[in-house]
């Protein structure tokens, strides 16, 4: 398939700068693909289309304060966006300016941290190595930055706003956003009817954002992302998934870490590993049975996947219709339900 195949104009005014209060007072786009429908709500309205018995799958990963901004040692700027931890000191990393960090480039950010290139990346990025005095994690507390998207100018005050309030695995490099609507009420009020919730942990890292610049889909390699499906969760899925009850993936990642954590036959087994799995259209979904999103970005490998569950003319129709009814679009954006996959 055509990268083109998943373009859509998209006006810069509907990109959210910043999450609306409460979280779950965003809107909410109800998707049908079955029977080719389209509601609009309130994101507090979610347990209206959740039936008793469903389960919904969260991904519990924590974002960590990944942009590090530092000085070469002739005084050039430079950034250190990390992306996964290696071992106790060494990270891979996307760096700017990357041309001019070679190996055995130190970068310096302040007196208590600097960090050496060690290596390259099949992917463009370094291998970095910290060097320290003091706890790491204390560290980078206080001299990261949130890792925001590019396309997010406005500053954002308070940092739990992009985190999800469940979140407790530190380690990614972006927020599941899909997550960022749910409130302590509106949890508290789906598991009063029924909802039943497991925890994943999927470290959001390249693989997830980074953009595809190859012209035919097929042709685009994932980056490796690590995941964990704790024995708890599967037992949860294989479960509903023996009694005729919906499994409910909140987020891409979520989606994406149960589709590889699945055997050929659907069930999903406990344990951790990596991922590079692609979804897009023709994929054949083992365990997913309905979706919570948010808008994603056009050629996007999140709208592709969207798309794979909901199909292509039918998300394609749903995004143009969003920005006809002027949704808020991508992290800090409104959020999509689909109900069932074709």
């Amino acid at each position: 398939m055509d990268i083109s195949d998943f373009d859509y104009d998209l006006p810069e005014e509907r990109i959210a700068q910043l999450p609306v209060e409460p979280r779950d007072s965003s809107r909410l786009m109800v998707l049908d693909p079955s029977n080719h429908t389209i509601e609009h709500r309130r994101f507090f309205q979610l347990g209206d289309f959740l039936k008793q018995g469903d389960v919904l799958i969260f991904n519990d990963t924590r974002v960590i304060p990944a942009r590090l901004i530092g000085a070469r040692d002739t005084g050039g700027k430079v950034e250190v966006f990390l992306l996964r931890q290696m071992d106790k000191d060494r990270w891979e990393a996307l760096v700017k300016p990357g041309k001019k960090m070679r190996i055995g480039s130190v970068v310096h950010f302040g007196e208590e941290l600097s960090c050496e290139i060690v290596a390259h990346t099949d992917f463009g990025g370094r291998i970095v190595r910290f060097i320290y005095d003091g706890i790491f994690e204390e560290i980078l507390d206080r001299l990261g930055n949130m890792p925001l998207p590019p396309y997010i100018h406005e500053k954002l005050e308070d940092r739990e706003r992009y985190q999800t309030i469940y979140s407790r695995v530190k380690g990614s490099a972006a927020a599941p956003t899909a997550g960022l609507h749910f409130t302590e009420l509106l949890m508290a009020e789906l598991r009063r009817k029924g909802i039943q919730f497991g925890f994943i942990t999927l470290h959001v890292g390249l693989g997830t954002f980074r953009p595809v610049h190859v012209d035919t889909i097929e042709d685009h390699v994932m980056h490796s992302e690590f995941y964990s499906v704790p024995t708890d969760t599967a037992e949860l899925i294989r479960s509903a998934k023996k009694d005729g009850r919906r499994v409910v993936a909140v987020g891409t990642t979520s989606i994406r870490t149960l589709e590889a954590a699945a055997s050929s036959t659907g069930t999903v087994e406990a344990g951790s590993g990596w991922t590079n799995i692609f979804i897009y259209p023709g994929y054949e979904f083992k365990v997913v049975d309905a979706v919570i999103t948010n808008f994603h970005l056009p050629k996007s490998t999140l709208i592709m996947l969207i798309s794979a569950f909901a199909g292509r003319a039918f998300t394609l129709e749903a995004y143009r219709t969003a920005v006809a009814e002027k949704y808020r679009f991508f992290s800090f954006g409104d959020a999509m339900l689909i109900q069932s996959r074709q």
